[in-house]
């Protein structure tokens, strides 16, 4: 219960294309050792627990998906193959402490949960009893964006699934999802997918 498992399939010749020609250092990669079977049993450091937790709150557009975590599976394997635990440790002094990472997973939830009437970042900061600064830099360490744009983020794909399910006019949408006027809708809207929320519905009925 509670557990996650992610799994990563890459030819064996896929795999060695990505290290340079001078990679003898991993063993494994060696001449005498190609056919050999490898396995590894250990601890997730730090910094691949960012990248994993990154993998499994992304909140990225479908049509980008598999480019992010492409780049993020590049980014774990390189992390892996250069263990460095000081490094780590100087770069995400945040996961080192569950209650923090607990905090900040729960700035996001109640962020989410209030995305038409968020609270400041001063009042998420005291609500879930950590310093602003460690709120600002844990949740962007966790989830690779800042409190508000991981929001506008969701806020966008939120407006997105409402309008496709054409049970909801453009207005009805901004409002539920926090804009007071249509116009900063629209524009907010048009920022993210390069068209307004009208022109996509109209889109969706030429399908």
């Amino acid at each position: 219960p509670n557990t996650w498992i992610i799994g990563v399939v890459i030819s064996i010749k896929k795999f060695h294309s990505l290290f340079s020609q001078d990679a003898d250092h991993i063993h494994f990669l060696s001449p005498e050792n190609s056919t050999k079977k490898y396995y590894d049993n250990g601890n997730i450091n730090p910094s691949m627990a960012v990248v994993l937790s990154q993998i499994l709150s992304s909140n990225i557009h479908e049509s980008m998906k598999a480019l992010y975590l492409k780049g993020k599976v590049y980014e774990l394997l390189s992390l892996y193959f250069n263990k460095n635990e000081d490094t780590d440790i100087e770069q995400c002094p945040f996961l080192i402490d569950e209650d923090n990472v607990r905090k900040i997973r729960l700035a996001k939830e109640i962020i989410l949960k209030n995305m038409s009437e968020p609270p400041s970042l001063q009042e998420l900061s005291e609500e879930i009893g950590l310093s602003l600064n460690k709120l600002k830099e844990g949740f962007k360490q966790l989830y690779g964006d800042t409190v508000f744009g991981y929001l506008l983020n969701h806020k966008m794909e939120e407006a997105r699934r409402m309008l496709a399910s054409t049970n909801y006019n453009v207005n009805e949408v901004g409002l539920r999802i926090g804009y007071s006027t249509s116009s900063h809708f629209i524009a907010a809207f048009k920022k993210k997918y390069g068209t307004t929320p009208k022109k996509y519905l109209m889109s969706l009925s030429l399908q």
